[in-house]
């Protein structure tokens, strides 16, 4: 059983919990044709430059770079970004819409001590998670923000860690991503590999301990 021996579970935000390309609709309404590039390309940038900022020591909070990462792709994809489109499309930030299964899982777990850790700031996590009135699923929502490092950088999961009060092997974390995936097992972490493209894992020379197609993987 995967939760087994487990003392906490935690969970990644975008891309496990929530679908970042459900921004698309959003973007479609303002560029018709370039929704999906746009879209591809602000997480693309989105991701890049926080790996970037963190090499570089020049930490922003995720809402900035998802600003930055915002306005690179519209003038990547030759697109005017007026005042009001870049604030309807971060709106759609806020609102990201969770996958089907999400809640159901979660309210099924319910006992277990519960939270969320990501690279999104407290201003990006709380407004979404509160959007969905699923704040009360979870003991903690832990931002990288807390300690200005992004993951994965090992320091990152050492400040989550530190707010669940238990021990690295006894925390069971999931994510979409592989990147993170990789950094948390080499942490410490049992990681549980949302997978729900069907994807390969990146050449790290490190495996997730469980794959699972979406949440519902996690009962079984």
């Amino acid at each position: 059983m995967i939760i087994q021996n487990t003392k906490a579970i935690m969970f990644d935000v975008y891309g496990t919990l929530f679908d970042v390309h459900s921004v698309i609709d959003e973007c479609k309404k303002h560029f018709p044709e370039k929704g999906k590039s746009i879209s591809e390309v602000w997480r693309k940038k989105q991701l890049e430059y926080s790996f970037l900022r963190g090499l570089m020591g020049n930490y922003r909070p995720f809402w900035s770079i998802t600003k930055d990462a915002l306005r690179f792709a519209c003038k990547s994809e030759n697109v005017e970004l007026t005042g009001t489109i870049e604030e309807a499309l971060l709106g759609s930030y806020l609102k990201l819409k969770p996958y089907g299964e999400a809640e159901g899982v979660l309210e099924k777990l319910k006992g277990h001590q519960l939270a969320v850790f990501s690279n999104g700031s407290e201003d990006m996590l709380h407004p979404l998670i509160e959007h969905y009135s699923l704040q009360t699923h979870f003991d903690y929502l832990i931002s990288v923000n807390g300690i200005r490092q992004f993951k994965p950088q090992p320091s990152s999961y050492l400040y989550a860690l530190e707010h669940l009060g238990v021990e690295r092997h006894e925390v069971l974390f999931l994510s979409s991503n592989t990147w993170d995936i990789a950094g948390a097992k080499t942490f410490g972490f049992k990681v549980v590999w949302v997978n729900r493209s069907g994807d390969v894992m990146d050449e790290f020379g490190i495996q997730p301990d469980h794959i699972i197609g979406d949440l519902t993987g996690l009962l079984d």
